[in-house]
């Protein structure tokens, strides 16, 4: 009954035509707002998509590393446990260090990373060659996969290289102040291939054979940087994490991929949700344009408030009455800012309508990906907003009965 007054009241030509402006301002201000919040979480939602599945290009679901240190030793029994772990679908054994290689005059820092046969089983790095092919070589004939950046770095050409790089590596346990290149363990090495997956991996990593890395560093058998593993899809990740954290012990640490970029996942959180916080105030804005056309709403109505007295209309039904206007107006505008922001969003999708300056990123436009629950979320923060907008021009409805039967 209360929003059928307020549908009626809405609809109805006033005398005092800058209460249907202020109303129809609401509206648009509520749509405006309700299409920005649905928008912009909708491109950050696609970016965090788009990062996620270029880290996940070179992040395992699981890996494992040592407490502390740069080492872990997996005997073949632990590996086998390992391997017999329901979830688990592919072990990848790691070394990670960093690495100085040159070519003539040309010299660069990497995070050199040797990769056994089933790190292609782990990860999709494979899939992101752009030049050459993927392929470490074996212990006596190694080969490198560079990141872009690095082969730009050092100045060559991955595919069609005739002159080995030099590679230079610390020597495990040795350290000589007097010549310090007895510290370091020296060897040359051809490149295969070079992969394009984000910045921070092309400017960093180049990848090789496990065994010329543990050679060089002079690791044991057992011994390794670390173990990445891939699992089976629609697993329970945590289930397998802490089932891999109770066979390993303590010594070890197991973490998944967001915990291997935990810093990063949660700037995005963190930013995502300061934008939200910002953009809702053009909802605030609405919310003073709402109180202002109710309370001359609520003015313009002082007879028809006080014959709902006489027939027996308490303050809550009044109140209730006046409720109703507010969020009738934040349903319409809302309703239609969702609707827009699905149609802009649905455009932007098929057709690229907004392109991504500076060609440094992976695509070229915004991305977008709407999920439901954006659109709930800002459903109840224009509802919300615009009830307790309504609350003090319907309270002052309520009370319009006191002041006629004082009159």
């Amino acid at each position: 009954m209360n929003f059928l007054f307020a549908w009626r009241y809405f609809k109805a030509k006033k005398t005092t035509n800058a209460i249907n402006v202020i109303s129809w301002i609401s509206i648009v201000a509520i749509i405006i707002g309700t299409a920005s919040l649905i928008l912009v979480l909708s491109v950050f939602n696609g970016f965090e998509g788009l990062v996620k599945s270029l880290y996940s290009s070179f992040y395992p679901d699981l890996r494992v590393s040592p407490l502390s240190g740069k080492e872990i030793t997996l005997t073949p029994e632990q590996l086998q446990k390992l391997r017999s772990v329901n979830g688990i679908k592919s072990i990848s054994l790691v070394v990670e260090e960093k690495a100085l290689l040159k070519n003539g005059d040309y010299q660069s820092i990497v995070s050199l990373k040797g990769v056994d046969e089933n790190f292609t089983n782990v990860t999709s790095v494979k899939e992101h060659i752009v030049k050459g092919d993927f392929n470490t070589g074996t212990e006596d004939d190694a080969l490198l996969v560079l990141g872009a950046g690095i082969e730009n770095a050092v100045g060559v050409q991955t595919d069609r290289n005739l002159v080995p790089l030099a590679i230079y590596l610390p020597r495990k346990g040795e350290l000589s102040l007097s010549d310090p290149f007895k510290s370091l363990s020296v060897d040359t090495i051809n490149t295969s291939g070079t992969f394009l997956i984000q910045q921070d991996f092309d400017n960093k990593y180049a990848l090789t054979n496990l065994a010329f890395v543990k050679n060089m560093l002079g690791m044991d058998a057992n011994t390794y940087g670390g173990a990445e593993m891939a699992l089976h899809p629609n697993v329970d990740m945590e289930e397998v994490q802490q089932v891999v954290k109770n066979l390993l012990g303590n010594e070890y640490i197991v973490q998944n991929r967001f915990e291997q970029n935990a810093s990063l996942f949660s700037v995005m959180q963190v930013e995502k949700w300061m934008i939200y916080a910002i953009l809702s105030l053009i909802l605030v804005v609405a919310a003073f344009n709402i109180i202002g056309a109710l309370t001359m709403l609520v003015l313009e109505k002082k007879q028809d408030i006080g014959v709902l007295h006489a027939l027996g209309a308490d303050r809550s039904f009044i109140q209730r009455i006046f409720l109703s206007s507010g969020l009738l107006v934040a349903i319409i505008g809302g309703g239609a800012g969702m609707l827009l922001a699905f149609l802009i969003g649905t455009a932007q999708t098929k057709f690229h309508l907004v392109p991504l300056e500076g060609n440094t990123f992976m695509v070229d436009y915004f991305p977008v990906k709407m999920v439901y629950a954006d659109f709930l979320l800002v459903s109840c923060t224009v509802l919300v907003i615009a009830l307790i907008a309504s609350f003090i021009p319907a309270r002052k409805a309520a009370m319009q009965q006191f002041i006629l039967r004082s009159e």
